[in-house]
């Protein structure tokens, strides 16, 4: 399990709104509604939340979920320390006695038992049941859940189950329009227009190349990297391929395609 804990004491990350993700995530976090963010890979789903808990001055608890995350792992286990068994409160104990927000990143790839456990914090009782230590906990002041997952890249393998899904405030995100996602990339990287420009018309065009079986269209965020490449110094084409057409496939022939699309953009 990946855990990262953030105190939101900094400047507001960057994050450009699409639409009104912003004010909805505001109004969910001011009623104290979960909220589900749905979109592909590197959309901004993971940003947004950032750049909201420290635009609203929260901490900022984030969980990585994977099929090997367990209940066990979010809420806490005894441990031995100097001979005496003391308790370990877990990310998600801590977030929910703090009222912090707590994002569960990928949370269609957790456990049934964290699910479970995680269900009571989606309703009135605003609770967390840690049966290792027999407590109830409940949500402190300000304590927000955040799950996110991406339909595209599950397949129907492991969705949600509408019993949950109808627990959250959901949102879908996706790819900016290219007047959007420029600014997005230069304000990202400080790169030049005329570069993040053709960057934007290069993901325009390679989303558009569904018949090569890509598991994942280009996402912002990898347009953004090459972005990052060619400011410091890295050739377009080079920067290009290695942030861009390795990161979508090991097919030879496919990516011999991006790299001839990637040419005529640059």
């Amino acid at each position: 399990m990946a855990e990262e804990i953030q105190i939101v004491d900094r400047a507001v990350p960057y994050y450009r709104p699409v639409g009104d993700e912003c004010a909805l995530f505001e109004k969910a976090a001011e009623e104290g509604l979960p909220l589900l963010l749905k979109g592909p890979t590197g959309c901004g789903k993971s940003r947004l939340v950032e750049h909201m808990a420290a635009r609203l001055g929260r901490p900022l608890v984030t969980v990585s979920c994977h099929d090997e995350t367990s209940a066990v792992d979010l809420t806490g286990r005894w441990l031995v320390r100097g001979g005496e068994t003391v308790w370990q409160d877990g990310p998600v104990t801590r977030a929910v006695r703090e009222g912090a927000i707590l994002y569960l990143d990928e949370f269609a790839e957790a456990r049934s038992d964290v699910v479970v456990v995680i269900h009571p914090l989606t309703d009135h009782r605003r609770t967390l049941y840690v049966e290792r230590h027999d407590e109830v906990v409940h949500a402190g002041p300000g304590f927000l859940l955040v799950v996110s997952f991406n339909p595209g890249y599950q397949r129907g393998l492991k969705e949600l189950k509408p019993s949950t899904r109808q627990r959250f405030v959901a949102m879908s995100m996706g790819p900016p329009e290219p007047p959007v996602e420029r600014e997005i990339v230069e304000g990202e990287t400080g790169i030049d227009a005329p570069t993040a420009k053709r960057l934007v018309a290069l993901g325009a065009k390679l989303r558009e190349l569904e018949p090569l079986g890509l598991a994942e269209m280009p996402s912002t965020r990898l347009l953004v990297s090459a972005a990052r490449l060619i400011r410091a110094g890295v050739a377009p084409r080079a920067a290009c391929n290695a942030a861009i057409v390795e990161a979508l496939t090991d097919d030879a022939e496919v990516a011999e395609g991006l790299r001839d699309l990637v040419a005529l953009a640059f």
